[in-house]
């Protein structure tokens, strides 16, 4: 089963610019705390910045930094931003007509995993990256 690590990716480095407190970061920096590249990097950033979540420049002196301070943005901010997926899918497998859990689980499990999702969303909206970063410190 493949793993989705953006949003963990995009906290990494949302931590990294709030743990410079205001100095300016570059994305190779960024990707070698990471242990990725650049170029990935400044996609998870390109992304941060049209939610306003860091300001960017580019170039061959570009560098970005923190748009908000760290306690105005929840996690939920930054899994938003990067459009992760949700924490659970329900499966593809076609239904077997005779068999009556196989006709209404998805429809069970729908309302199960939406309730799911709000919980974490809501959980995630109640922590703010400068907690992160005091973890990380």
């Amino acid at each position: 089963m493949a793993v989705n690590t953006q949003f963990s990716i995009a906290v990494h480095v949302m931590a990294g610019l709030g743990y410079q407190e205001g100095r300016c970061v570059t994305s190779a920096q960024l990707a070698q705390s990471v242990n990725t590249s650049p170029s990935f990097v400044r996609r998870v950033l390109a992304k941060l910045s049209s939610a306003g979540l860091v300001h960017a420049t580019t170039g061959a002196g570009g560098s970005c930094g923190l748009a908000r301070d760290p306690a105005k943005i929840s996690l939920l901010d930054i899994y938003k931003a990067v459009d992760a997926p949700k924490a659970f899918a329900i499966h593809r497998y076609r239904e077997e007509k005779a068999c009556p859990v196989s006709c209404n689980i998805k429809c069970a499990l729908e309302k199960v995993l939406g309730k799911t999702q709000k919980s974490m969303e809501t959980s995630l909206g109640n922590i703010s990256l400068a907690e992160v970063i005091r973890d990380v410190k």
